[in-house]
């Protein structure tokens, strides 16, 4: 299914407006969660009512709106299909479970291939991010940019951690970009890690494996940035999951050789492009 521009000028109109309300849901949620027991799905696995709340109203609203357009959700799964939204309804939920205001939103529009819109949103902070291919990227309505950082001892990367791999990976990468002599952060968060990137915040980001619901609209954000990013829909992970990486363009490599995940060479289209790097 192709998607002509009008009608992708009608999914970015009603995302703006989704993103909102759902943040005012999350923040309402965020309030009452203050001093609340913590809630467990497993290890580290955690759990809130707003989760849930978030993502029934996301999900209702696109049902009423584009009934042809698939759904991808964290909460309740779905068959993206052809064109879908992929939705994380709170991503950071330990830190949002703690009452810590590092969490947020993330939505993307997947059509014809690609990523064509991304929005997260920090409800609590009122940051806004906003994302469409070829159209740049905004935070509250504001272009941005990533950072110009050049020299590996100024640079401040975030690296994300998932238990699906060993530990040890994550620690020798950690130590790879220490040894360089970068710093290296871990904000729980990986969506707003993404956007710290795109805006300048931080200088790159990597996690050896994330759902497409936690990164798909902040990789948009940061190659509309101009920033540069690992494969992500070309290795499966629509549905599957797969290493990210994104980061300023000069210290992109760095971050690539440390982490293991090679860089993206053109769009990052469904079908895998012949000319896609396999070695960092």
């Amino acid at each position: 299914m192709t998607l002509d521009p009008e009608a992708l000028d009608r999914r970015e109109t009603f995302l703006r407006d989704l993103i909102a309300t759902a943040a005012a849901l999350a923040s309402a949620g965020f309030a009452r969660q203050i001093g609340q027991p913590i809630g467990m799905k497993g290890p580290q696995d955690y759990l809130t009512e707003t989760d849930g709340q978030v993502e029934a109203h996301v999900k209702a609203r696109i049902a009423q709106a584009f009934p042809e357009d698939g759904f991808l959700g964290e909460e309740t799964g779905g068959n993206p299909g052809a064109q879908a939204w992929v939705v994380d309804p709170i991503d950071g939920t330990a830190n949002f479970a703690r009452a810590i205001p590092h969490f947020c939103i993330a939505i993307a529009f997947v059509a014809n291939g690609e990523t064509q819109l991304g929005a997260i949103t920090n409800p609590i902070l009122d940051d806004r991010y906003f994302a469409r291919l070829g159209r740049g990227a905004t935070l509250n309505g504001k272009a941005i940019h990533v950072s110009g950082t050049k020299d590996i001892t100024a640079t401040s990367f975030e690296m994300g951690w998932s238990n699906r791999l060993p530990n040890s990976e994550y620690i020798t990468a950690v130590s790879d970009l220490l040894a360089a002599g970068s710093n290296v952060r871990r904000g729980g968060c990986g969506a707003l890690g993404l956007a710290y990137v795109a805006d300048g915040r931080s200088d790159g980001y990597a996690e050896l494996h994330m759902n497409s619901w936690d990164c798909l609209a902040g990789l948009l954000l940061v190659r509309e940035a101009g920033g540069v990013t690992g494969p992500f829909l070309s290795l499966g992970g629509l549905t599957e999951g797969a290493p990210v990486l994104a980061a300023s363009p000069d210290v992109a490599a760095i971050l690539s050789l440390a982490s293991g995940i090679p860089l993206l060479d053109g769009p990052d289209l469904l079908a895998k492009p012949q000319h896609l790097a396999r070695t960092a």
